[in-house]
């Protein structure tokens, strides 16, 4: 089952009903795990599966395995059906025949042409305005779309004041943050600016998320692939279903309050994060004693500075820097990597994206910790209290501005400048090496 509040339940189409927690799937062909909502107008369609192990054997009778368990007692007997090795098997049923991801097979499809999209662009930034203007007004006249943005911009004077965002002001639908919930009316997603548009983007939609098209107007970001500067021709074509996608997973936190455990209250605190949930000592100078549960064991105390959780995504973010991998946003995993540990010891480590994480404060922590999502709703965890960390069935639908493995690997080069280094010189480049170089020197003297 999985763990949650009714923000998990849902409408949530077929397959999706078939891959519990440990993410094992239920009889029936993998090809399409994740489906978006219902009446969304987008599928993410998979080429077919490349299957790994033999297939699954028919059921057997009574007698047929009785008689199967006595010939395969001697370990080199004939066994009739062909297994793991001669006595060892993982299970009857297919769901054991492991379905791996052709990254290249994830694509976008629309179900229905899109009708309404949600611009979002980057907040106290000028330079942002005239390619926001620009593309809103094409969305309306050229794609004749609905176009929604926040309310919040419209309090922004170099935007309000511009006399070209005077003739589609009216033309807008706007929404609020805190009171609209946007699940179902958007079937597209546009972010424009930096990285942070996109985690944006991620805390709008605490269900099923529209595939998001990202844009960079300086330079190249970890989530935000495309230029701006042909972004007719670029976004014309994921309209039109051309679109390599990369499903970012996310994580599903919910921090239970001691009273609310105790009162069997709905959680107050229940959120998605794209990039990391970071548990740290907050403004005490003592080192915080971090208990880490996975899925009940408890399997250490984490003594530090803190702790970080984090998706693959947001590997290359907090965890790069506290020396975690770096892990591809299609890597079904989930990263947990201790900040400044006291014990050297302490290396990153990386779990199964099915299992489920409690983090709580030692019983004998001198003081609290402190808890943030995507660096947001910082507060405090106090003894008694837990928080659960689990892999969200509604990942991100990120747009690929060429494929999965060529933006990733380009992301890392520009912004990390992973790897970069001066180039040694080759022995031809090098002068003569035939002579001693210490000749000279023996001349002199």
């Amino acid at each position: 089952g999985m763990m949650g509040g009714s923000n998990e339940e849902g409408p949530v189409v077929k397959d999706l009903e078939r891959l519990d927690l440990n993410g094992h799937v239920s009889d029936g062909d993998v090809s399409e795990v994740v489906e978006l909502r219902e009446g969304a107008r987008v599928r993410y369609e998979e080429d077919a599966p490349v299957r790994i192990g033999a297939e699954s054997a028919p059921a057997l009778g009574h007698a047929e395995s009785e008689a199967i368990k006595r010939r395969t007692r001697s370990l080199n007997a004939p066994s009739p059906i062909q297994q793991f090795g001669p006595c060892g098997r993982i299970m009857k049923n297919s769901a054991m025949v492991m379905t791996i991801q052709d990254p290249a097979s994830q694509r976008l499809t629309w179900y229905k042409p899109p009708l309404t999209v949600l611009v979002i662009k980057k907040v106290r930034d000028a330079m942002v305005i005239p390619p926001f203007i620009q593309l809103v007004k094409w969305f309306i006249n050229h794609k004749r779309m609905v176009v929604f943005v926040e309310g919040a911009i419209m309090d922004d004077p170099v935007l309000t004041r511009n006399p070209e965002f005077g003739h589609i002001q009216e033309k807008l639908m706007t929404f609020d943050e805190k009171k609209d919930d946007l699940t179902d009316k958007i079937d597209f997603v546009v972010c424009l600016g930096g990285d942070g548009t996109l985690l944006y983007a991620s805390s709008l939609f605490q269900q099923s998320v529209p595939p998001i098209m990202a844009f960079h107007l300086g330079s190249l970001g970890f989530l935000t692939p495309f230029k701006f500067e042909d972004f007719e021709s670029q976004v014309t074509h994921v309209l039109e279903g051309h679109a390599a996608l990369t499903l970012r997973s996310r994580l599903r936190c919910i921090l239970m309050k001691k009273e609310e455990e105790e009162t069997s209250a709905k959680p107050n605190t229940n959120q998605l994060v794209l990039n990391e949930v970071v548990i740290d000592r907050g403004p005490s100078p003592y080192l915080s004693n971090i208990d880490l549960y996975l899925d009940g064991k408890l399997i250490t105390s984490v003594q530090g500075d803190g702790l970080i959780v984090s998706t693959p995504t947001g590997s290359t973010a907090y965890a790069v820097a506290a020396g975690a991998s770096m892990i591809h946003p299609s890597v079904p995993a989930v990263m947990v990597t201790p900040i400044c540990p006291h014990s050297l010891s302490f290396r990153p480590i990386v779990v199964p994206a099915g299992v489920e994480l409690k983090i709580s404060v030692s019983p004998d922590s001198r003081n609290t910790a402190w808890v943030s999502f995507d660096g947001r709703m910082r507060q405090e965890l106090c003894h008694g209290d837990s928080l659960r960390v689990t892999t969200s069935i509604y990942p991100i639908p990120s747009i690929s501005a060429q494929d999965q493995i060529t933006d990733w690997f380009d992301s890392l080069a520009e912004c990390l400048h992973w790897n970069a280094r001066k180039k040694q010189r080759t022995l031809d480049e090098l002068s003569d090496l035939s002579s001693d170089p210490y000749d000279e020197i023996k001349n002199e003297s």
